[in-house]
């Protein structure tokens, strides 16, 4: 998202978060999915929505005149705040709708504590497709429904995973984008860290870290950060030994494999 969008988002996170322990948080996430969803293959419908130049006011009283009977007063609530802001496109008020339902399933998981297990799930997920190119044609292919991508999903992942994990993941691969899946399930991996503002260090090792080494590593990055990491360790031979760890955009290379690929490179030099 750019321009007007960011601002909108980032505000529409925020009056999110200011609804914790309302009622009806339990069932918003599935509401503004299924209107996100409506958006996104109704083009009239979403940029009569977030068209700037109608008033606020009036894209909030078509909102409530079109769902008002459909969804929850909370949902319609949500669907106000979302029509109310500025975007710099149509398709970005259906992104941001997508990402509010995102967040409103991780706070049910943190206020019913199982939000730690649902960002492990949606990590090892995404390691499964990695090494599973059968899958990845299958939750990408173009000929498959949305609905028949989230039923792979809900097969896959049926009384093994939390609600939430089942959720999210269902909805993204039906409503990619254009987007690469595995960048996907990544954002949504960071978008249930951000629920304690923490951030996800994604580490790979050749062998498993005992929990003294991933105690030493949590701490060392956390006070470079500033922020509480949380590891996800993903095992990979191909480092050889040391580490290999990506936090957003940044990435610490201390592997075995590098260091002697730069060797090397040293040698022919």
């Amino acid at each position: 998202m750019w321009g007007a969008s960011r601002g909108s988002l980032s505000g529409l996170s925020d009056w999110l978060d200011g609804q914790r322990g309302v009622t009806g948080l339990d069932g918003l996430s599935a509401e503004i999915f299924s209107v996100a969803d409506l958006l996104g293959r109704e083009k009239s419908l979403r940029t009569a929505l977030a068209d700037s130049g109608q008033s606020a006011d009036s894209r909030s009283a078509l909102a409530a005149s079109l769902l008002s009977d459909r969804i929850s007063p909370l949902a319609l609530q949500a669907m106000q705040e979302a029509v109310g802001r500025r975007w710099s496109s149509s398709d970005d008020l259906v992104f941001a709708l997508e990402y509010i339902a995102d967040q409103a399933a991780f706070m049910v998981a943190d206020s019913q504590g199982y939000l730690d297990a649902t960002e492990n799930e949606i990590f090892r997920f995404g390691r499964a497709i990695d090494s599973s190119p059968d899958l990845q044609m299958a939750l990408t292919d173009p000929a498959l429904s949305a609905q028949a991508k989230s039923a792979i999903v809900e097969d896959l992942l049926r009384d093994r995973t939390t609600p939430a994990t089942r959720e999210v993941l269902g909805y993204a691969v039906g409503h990619l984008h254009g987007r690469r899946i595995d960048a996907v399930v990544d954002d949504l991996a960071y978008a249930a860290a951000r629920q304690r503002q923490r951030i996800v260090a994604e580490v790979r090792v050749a062998q498993p870290l005992d929990a003294e080494q991933e105690r030493r590593l949590t701490d060392a990055l956390s006070a470079l950060k500033g922020r509480r990491v949380r590891l996800n360790v993903a095992i990979d031979p191909e480092v050889l030994g040391g580490v290999l760890v990506t936090v957003g955009d940044e990435v610490i290379d201390g592997t075995v494999s590098s260091r002697l690929e730069q060797a090397r490179r040293t040698m022919l030099s």
